[in-house]
């Protein structure tokens, strides 16, 4: 690790939104230095051993059973498990208020902490956004159709996006050439300039089953784009193999085809004299010249000392609740940083995941599961203006199915009755049923033979939904944990309940008679709902044309610092019909290109 304290962009963070910005930066001979709080765990090609740093503990979640010992919170005392590339719950709590207002610690909210970020660990899924997604507020105004709204919150917290899909559409472009996808594009609602896809693997047999039944609906489907390279990849230098395996974007990848910003993105530019990567270091607050620069990026090193670094521009990105927190830490500290980061109250603010939920049922057969990658078929049916009127909802969603749900018994005994990622192994522990013949009888059934179908749809934005400091709470440095206040909007709830619908009249007209145990729901019903995240963690500091109504500008730069931008998925003002990695992306290349000219 070199010494230099100055560079022309300081990245907090290198996921989604800040590794597009230190690759283009970069190559174009600007000096970067990225912080990333997690370790590098690089694939077996990189590593001078020929082995993967990646322990697959995160296939279970993971090994041994841990408890909370936070004080202060309602579940102190209780079991949870985590794998190695996510933070101790006990070390970084999150911490939110469940339905009964009682403070909960979790790991909910924590994508990984790893080089590469969520990207390491996501199931690879990336769509794009439609062009309604980003025009919610000129598409909802003066409806009168709109359905579970009753206080008319749609028309009034709706807000379009301050970019066009037109103009954020080129950076799609390049973020499906420079990451590295695999995908079809025909029947998308979302147009193309060029097409960067690489073909598709074959569907995994039992997808025919979701395939049937979006035609018997007349809804029309494509490949689901999944970012793992299927050919070689130019511009990450990586060649491609045998990916056809549930596990190569369903968890950690060894092999280094699923494509996280590790391998498609920092990997390429390492080398640069002009880029430096510093893993295993937490910062712990940022602070500003008195006026509108900020002149001090304080972390803490991987040997524990404390440090500073300074930068002509500096990027936060670090996953939307620790961005949040980060800034909200720091204007604690700072009373001029405060003022100007969080001058109108909004910091924090409108904080967003997804409305998801989706159907599953038993198929006839038995299917090898795991020779596939995670998703093959996808809709957005139920993203068209059209659908949206008929139903009265104030935005859409996506649907696909999920090829390797539960491909093996280990991972189909860790989901049984779990509702998140604090719950794994809960329910099958505690189902004192499965035993002897009836836990020969459950494998039998379900191992190879259930098949489900999700949906990721937009959550309606609420002022009360937010991300603030708890006043007790604090993490091993000493500093206050983020306290998560979120709930479901009665039209979110009416959005999913009609969605889960929507599944599941897919999978009867595709399964047909001969299936069994069909269910669906949505994550609204479940006991821990206001924890809920999907590990899509969005907004709080949304951008806007406006400075009262938004944290940060049209660049994602906070609205009263020359130098500071905002580039992971908290800048969103809503969340998108679809899985948010590759717009978070896309955006982050959207900046890099306003950065080139600033810094």
């Amino acid at each position: 690790m070199s010494t230099q304290t100055n560079f022309d962009v300081v990245i907090i963070g290198s996921g989604a939104g800040g590794a597009p910005i230190a690759n283009i930066l970069a190559k174009a001979g600007k000096s970067v230095l990225v912080l990333e709080k997690g370790p590098l765990i690089q694939p077996q090609y990189q590593d001078p051993t020929g082995l993967s740093g990646f322990k697959r503990d995160e296939m279970f979640s993971t090994g041994p059973e841990k408890i909370i010992h936070v004080p202060g919170v309602a579940n102190d005392g209780e079991s949870y498990y985590g794998s190695h590339v996510e933070p101790d719950v006990n070390d970084e709590p999150h911490v939110y208020r469940d339905v009964n207002g009682q403070d909960k610690a979790t790991i909910e909210g924590y994508t990984a902490q790893v080089v590469g970020g969520g990207t390491q660990l996501y199931g690879g899924v990336s769509l794009r956004f439609t062009p309604t997604d980003l025009r919610l507020a000129s598409f909802n105004a003066g409806r009168t159709d709109l359905r579970d709204d009753p206080n008319g919150d749609v028309e009034r917290e709706s807000r379009d996006w301050p970019i066009s899909y037109d103009e954020l559409e080129p950076y799609y472009c390049k973020a499906e050439e420079l990451v590295g996808i695999n995908g079809t594009r025909e029947n998308q609602l979302k147009w193309a300039s060029v097409d960067h896809y690489q073909p598709p693997l074959d569907p995994n047999p039992i997808s025919k089953f979701a395939a049937d039944g979006f035609d018997a609906l007349g809804m029309a489907r494509y490949r689901t784009p999944l970012a793992v390279i299927t050919r070689d990849h130019p511009p990450s230098g990586r060649t491609a193999g045998d990916s056809r395996t549930a596990f190569v974007n369903r968890y950690g990848d060894p092999l280094g085809y699923k494509s996280n910003t590790w391998v498609s993105l920092l990997s390429p530019v390492s080398q640069l004299p002009n880029f430096e990567l510093r893993p295993n270091c937490t910062v712990t607050s940022l602070e500003s010249d008195g006026g509108a620069r900020v002149t001090r990026v304080n972390y803490i090193s991987a040997g524990g000392e404390s440090r500073t670094v300074t930068g002509n521009a500096v990027v936060v990105a670090c996953s939307a609740i620790e961005s949040v927190r980060l800034l909200l830490l720091s204007a604690e500290a700072d009373g001029n940083f405060g003022g100007r980061i969080n001058g109108n109250g909004l910091l924090g603010t409108y904080f967003l995941t997804h409305c998801f939920g989706g159907g599953q049922a038993i198929v006839p057969g038995r299917f090898d599961k795991s020779i596939s990658l995670d998703s093959d078929w996808a809709t957005d049916h139920c993203a068209s203006d059209d659908f949206l009127r008929e139903f009265g909802l104030w935005a859409g969603g996506a649907i696909y199915n999920n090829t390797s749900d539960e491909a093996l018994p280990l991972a189909l005994g860790r989901t049984h009755g779990a509702q998140d990622l604090d719950t794994i192994w809960q329910g099958f522990i505690n189902d004192t049923s499965l035993i002897g013949e009836r836990l020969i009888s459950y494998l039998d059934t379900n191992v190879g033979s259930r098949l489900s179908l999700a949906f990721m749809a937009n959550q309606v934005p609420q002022r009360t939904n937010r991300i603030q400091l708890h006043p007790t709470v604090t993490d091993k440095w000493g500093r206050k944990a983020a306290h998560i206040l979120k709930g479901w909007h009665s039209h979110d709830i009416y959005l999913m309940n009609t969605l889960a619908d929507q599944c599941d009249q897919v999978l009867r007209k595709g399964v047909g008679p001969e299936g069994s145990d069909f269910s669906h729901g949505a994550i609204w019903q479940a006991s821990n709902a206001p924890a809920r995240m999907a590990n899509h963690i969005l907004g709080g500091a949304r951008f806007g044309t406006d400075q009262q109504d938004s944290v940060l500008d049209k660049d994602c730069r906070a609205w009263n610092f020359d130098n500071l931008y905002v580039t992971d998925g908290s800048f969103m003002p809503s969340s998108g019909g679809g899985n948010p990695t590759l717009t978070i992306q896309a955006n982050s290349f959207r900046v890099a290109d306003i950065l080139l000219g600033r810094v």
